[in-house]
């Protein structure tokens, strides 16, 4: 019988660990801009050693100066401005007020002017009127019950950003209310004829039909289009509502015309969409020589650097041999200040990199467009300046480059590849995409090109092997319709 027993054994392995401050290198590197930036920012207000060098702002020289602003206080200049004082004291302020005030409101700007030449008052206003407040607006100049007022409020407050009542049933909102349905149609109605006409509809067909409803009561087509035949007029198919409706071709034309006029979106007005402003990381321009240089981006960017204050402060605790807390912290702080500014620098430095590599890979896209445009990986680039493909990912994520072609997120650069018939050097995925919507630009709008005709088109004069799965693909992330919905038959 074999005894058991323990010993002990030593054996020397190798393991990588994620240090703080690596970690936090990694996260700076795969900030964007502004997020940079407040970033910075709060380590500034959380690090005291921390400091931003501004070149109007020498903290040493105002220190040096000192001397010269306790001097100040003993100068004549000094003595006028008290003397200033005195003489302000003085001033009969009740006859000053008499005569330069009055009751009145203070004038603006439109002095001189008639009230009808006077601008309006939604011309004056910051912000502009949200769809909830026009709809909440209406809602009280009904004078409606109580209970009927709080089942139009959660009627308006269920809308969508477009207007429409998807997000909650009739049952739901009459259960949220504690009503019956019947109630919350009713109210529904009511909402439904305010302005913008078809707001609170449940559908696109429901919207579009409250409008026809009340703008064109009469034309029996419309509504009968409207009700029955809408897939077939969003696929251009007219001779099936002729036949149908047993109308002339020029009846659902006319019909169609004055559907397409009404409004699918009541809510779009109201949309306050802003407007997104892009600041480029990485300049790229071209030198005398004609030859592209990539420079940083450094406006707006806070420039760090060490307090003096607190350098000194612990060389001299540094001198008196003392040990507490105090010079402890300092210490803490000042390491992690360090390597604040070293990992800042790092990232500015690998971005740089990067940018040059990209300006190497994609040298044809800079003088002759993005139809020049070659494949690339991630793969490449790290072998090319010698990092991992995850440093690069990062780098690329969320950083915006301007180029003499405009401003490009780092990614764009980076396209999977499109073989060609016959040999030849592969198109990058967005080259391809700019072909398709040449193509597409040049078309017959009565006779649009099926996805199978592009991918045909492409083959024959561009020598461009690609499925039509994914001439579909790509004409659906340009934002482009189908053939049968970019037809034009009116």
């Amino acid at each position: 019988m074999m005894e058991m027993g323990l010993r002990t054994q030593l054996r020397q392995t190798q393991q990588l660990r994620m240090t703080p401050q690596l970690q936090q290198a990694i996260k700076l590197l795969q900030l964007s801009r502004l997020e940079l930036i407040d970033a910075v920012q709060q380590e500034m207000n959380e690090n005291p050693v921390l400091e931003e060098a501004r070149e109007d702002y020498d903290a040493e020289a105002l220190h040096a100066r000192q001397p010269e602003v306790e001097e100040l206080k003993n100068t004549d200049r000094l003595q006028e401005v008290r003397a200033d004082e005195r003489d302000m004291n003085k001033v009969d302020w009740d006859s000053y007020l008499n005569d330069y005030s009055s009751g009145a409101m203070p004038t603006n700007s439109y002095q001189g002017l008639s009230s009808s030449e006077l601008p309006g008052i939604e011309q004056t206003l910051s912000t502009s009127e949200s769809l909830v407040d026009h709809l909440m607006r209406q809602l009280r100049m009904l004078s409606l019950s109580p209970q009927n007022e709080a089942i139009g409020t959660l009627i308006i407050g269920n809308l969508d950003e477009t207007g429409y009542l998807r997000n909650s049933s009739t049952a739901e909102l009459a259960a949220d209310a504690d009503v019956t349905a019947e109630q919350v149609e009713a109210v529904l109605s009511l909402i439904q004829q305010f302005d913008p006409l078809g707001v609170a509809a449940r559908s696109a067909q429901e919207c579009l039909m409250i409008q026809a409803t009340h703008l064109m009561p009469q034309d029996q087509t419309v509504r009968a289009i409207l009700t029955n035949h809408l897939s077939d007029l969003e696929q251009k198919k007219i001779h099936n509502i002729t036949r149908a409706l047993e109308v002339s071709d020029n009846e659902v034309i006319r019909a169609a015309r004055l559907i397409a006029g009404l409004e699918p979106k009541p809510g779009r007005p109201f949309s306050q969409d802003i407007g997104r402003y892009i600041t480029p990381d990485v300049y790229i321009v071209e030198n005398d020589q004609g030859e592209l240089i990539c420079t940083l981006n450094v406006d707006g960017l806070p420039q760090l650097r060490v307090s003096n204050y607190y350098k000194s402060m612990l060389a001299k605790k540094k001198e008196d041999g003392a040990k507490d807390e105090v010079r402890d912290y300092i210490q803490e702080k000042l390491r992690g200040a360090l390597w604040l500014i070293r990992s800042i620098e790092q990232r500015h430095s690998t971005i740089i990199k990067v940018t040059e590599s990209i300006i190497k890979f994609q040298q044809d896209f800079f003088e002759k467009g993005v139809e020049s445009l070659r494949p690339l990986v991630l793969k490449e680039v790290a072998e090319d300046i010698g990092m991992h493909e995850s440093t690069i990912s990062r780098v690329t994520t969320n950083k915006y480059v301007h180029t003499p072609r405009g401003v490009f997120e780092l990614k764009y650069f980076f396209n999977s590849a499109i073989g060609k018939t016959g040999g030849g050097d592969d198109l990058a995925s967005e080259a391809v995409k700019a072909k398709i919507r040449e193509i597409i630009g040049e078309e017959d709008p009565k006779k649009p090109f099926s996805d199978a005709k592009i991918a045909e088109k492409l083959a024959a004069d561009q020598n461009i092997d690609i499925a039509r799965r994914t001439v579909a693909k790509y004409r659906e992330s340009m934002g482009f319709l189908s053939s049968s919905k970019r037809k034009q038959v009116f």
